[in-house]
């Protein structure tokens, strides 16, 4: 009886082992479940401001790997990005210029159809951001885009262009950084 129990205490530990992915200091969980759909780990990486500041470390989720950012984009499937942020000069209101600036560059400076939509959306970053705090901006099938901070639903977005800009400032043309960029793609 003693060696079954070891036994599975021994695979239960080697399931957890596998089930999380380190990023920086960060521990991503392998899969996520948003709106009765299971996601898996598509990639990750570290956003750094001036090469050495690590803000965050970000996650990108999906029904199924992919690698082509457009396709992800345009997308209606339920996805999801988690952001755990590992810096203390993360604050509202510099979350909230960042944003802004990433809705610019995914549109290209064409805001102003989605304008209402970004407004909403900021202010979902308007209480005290602190290091630890974790964000899960994902994308619902049927539901829109909605908002966590810290496992507390923040809103609902139901706006098919301002998903594809939201998820256009990680992995469009001129994402908020490069680099996590292909980590999230899994390259």
């Amino acid at each position: 009886m003693k060696k079954v129990i070891f036994l599975l205490v021994a695979l239960v530990s080697v399931n957890m082992a596998v089930a999380q992915t380190q990023v920086g200091e960060v521990t991503l969980p392998d899969t996520m479940n948003f709106n009765s759909q299971e996601l898996v780990l598509n990639g990750a990486g570290i956003r750094k401001k001036a090469m050495v500041l690590k803000l965050y470390s970000g996650g990108l989720y999906l029904p199924a790997k992919s690698s082509d950012a457009k396709a992800i984009i345009n997308s209606d499937d339920t996805m999801a990005i988690r952001l755990v942020i590992t810096s203390g000069f993360v604050s509202s209101d510099a979350m909230s210029d960042a944003v802004s600036e990433g809705f610019e560059a995914s549109t290209d400076g064409n805001t102003a159809p989605i304008m209402s939509q970004i407004k909403t959306f900021v202010s979902f970053f308007s209480d005290e951001i602190v290091e630890n705090d974790v964000f899960d901006i994902t994308n619902q099938k049927g539901k829109g885009v909605v908002v966590y901070k810290n496992d507390k639903e923040l809103g609902v977005i139901k706006n098919d262009a301002f998903k594809k800009a939201l998820f256009g400032i990680w992995l469009g043309n001129d994402p908020a950084d490069n680099k996590l960029k292909k980590g999230m793609l899994g390259k």
